[in-house]
């Protein structure tokens, strides 16, 4: 046990002492902020217009082009188009031709836009999406239909979702915040356990390449040394959560004091401030010491699994090129899961939701993407004794190849190979 919790501590400060890892600790946060802030912010201050030439040689005076904040339209129903088709492409983004046509019922399926490049989907879709409207709105005009008592007319439904509980309290939910919640936390799951695992796995081949693993091997047993490379990475894992967990919350104080000075509360409309308070109100009533709980568990477990099968791999790989091989079969389940994610989150109570949940390969995502939607505390006790039991699994069948596979040199290791050494009595 001593031998063990020397390997644990050797490890663990080798890594965290390294300016890679402090760096990183440092960066990701600022990276992942970056990720979901930089676009939106980009998106609400660009300025950037496409511009539309409108040639409608149908001339209807109801058929109206109007400009919007992503789409500049103009009129140029004058110029002849053949003669003037490729300046125009020159000049502006694109080219929008109408046809002659026999009646209007006819221009919704003789439209033509042309460009130098291919255009947008999103462009393509707001387009269509404006030509549609007008030509309806021209249809019911003409039947004599008043669109003002259509508009008036129109609802704008919002669902208030409640969450009962056992003794039949109502629990404020937003179905959004769960989304959200699940697809990160599914996402970072996959993040972690490759970025772990492979960690594992690089510390394995690197002292069995550098010949160092054979003088460790002469005061430890090769079991005792993989489980505490496996351990130690776990805590360098749960080190650097504690320090993301303590710079988001720094960040969180930061940016509300600066917002709060640079943003007058009161010049939200009703509808702003409403909205605020309802996204606050469902942060706040999501079960959120739970979820990281639930988090670190299904991490900790998922790492564990997948990083014993890393460090089996790297004690049979002379170098990293050779792992390769063997990465892609173990971890198809956890790409396969994080494919599928989507599905889950979708329909969180379903049968394959359910079942992807208790395979222990698959579920350190599927159930944290689950989480947030609430699942019953049965299952969620099943799901977890079986990852343990997988884990246990894994870290034995890794055991078997690892004592074996650490003092093999010079050899390329074959899937033949490994059920030799995997059958090798102790």
């Amino acid at each position: 046990m001593n031998k063990l919790l020397l390997i644990i501590q050797r490890e663990y400060l080798s890594k965290a002492r390294k300016k890679s890892f402090i760096i990183m600790t440092l960066l990701t946060p600022l990276f992942l902020i970056g990720i979901f802030v930089i676009p939106t912010l980009l998106a609400m201050n660009s300025d950037d217009k496409s511009t539309v030439a409108v040639i409608d040689e149908n001339n209807f005076a109801d058929l109206k082009f109007v400009s919007s904040n992503s789409i500049e339209y103009v009129d140029l129903n004058q110029l002849d188009f053949e003669q003037n088709k490729s300046s125009l492409i020159e000049v502006y983004n694109f080219l929008l031709h109408i046809p002659k046509v026999d009646s209007l019922s006819q221009v919704e399926n003789n439209i033509d836009i042309y460009s130098e490049n291919q255009m947008s989907l999103s462009i393509k879709q707001i387009i269509e999406s404006h030509i549609d409207k007008q030509l309806t709105n021209i249809y019911l005009k003409r039947k004599g239909i008043d669109l003002n008592k259509i508009k008036n007319s129109e609802s704008n439904t919002s669902l208030r979702t409640f969450i009962v509980g056992e003794n039949g309290e109502n629990t404020k939910g937003n179905s959004e915040a769960s989304f959200g919640i699940g697809l990160i936390g599914g996402f970072l799951i996959y993040i972690f356990i490759f970025m772990y695992g492979t960690m594992v796995m690089r510390s394995v081949i690197e002292e069995k390449t550098n010949r160092i693993v054979e003088i460790v091997i002469s005061s430890v047993k090769p079991f005792e040394l993989m489980l505490g490379k496996i351990i130690s990475v776990a805590l360098v894992g749960l080190s650097q959560f504690a320090m993301w967990i303590i710079l988001g919350f720094v960040f969180i104080l930061i940016a509300n004091g600066f917002l709060s000075t640079e943003i007058d509360i009161t010049s939200l409309n009703a509808h702003e401030g409403t909205l605020q308070s309802d996204i606050n109100d469902s942060l706040m009533a999501l079960p959120l010491k739970s979820l990281l709980t639930t988090f670190i568990i299904y991490f900790l477990g998922g790492y564990l699994l997948y990083g014993s099968l890393f460090a089996a791999i790297g004690a049979a790989s002379d170098q990293e090129t050779d792992s390769q091989q063997f990465i892609v079969p173990i971890t198809i389940p956890l790409i396969l899961s994080f494919i599928l994610v989507q599905i889950v989150i979708d329909n969180p109570h379903g049968g394959l939701a359910y079942w992807l949940s208790m395979i222990p390969f698959t579920s350190p995502i599927i159930m944290i993407a689950r989480v947030p939607f609430g699942v019953p505390l049965h299952e969620l006790i099943l799901s977890i004794s079986l990852l343990i039991l997988g884990f246990l699994f894994t870290t034995w069948l890794a055991g078997k190849i690892y004592r074996v596979g650490i003092l093999m040199y010079g050899k390329k290791a074959s899937y033949k190979e490994l059920w030799k050494w995997i059958k090798y009595k102790d």
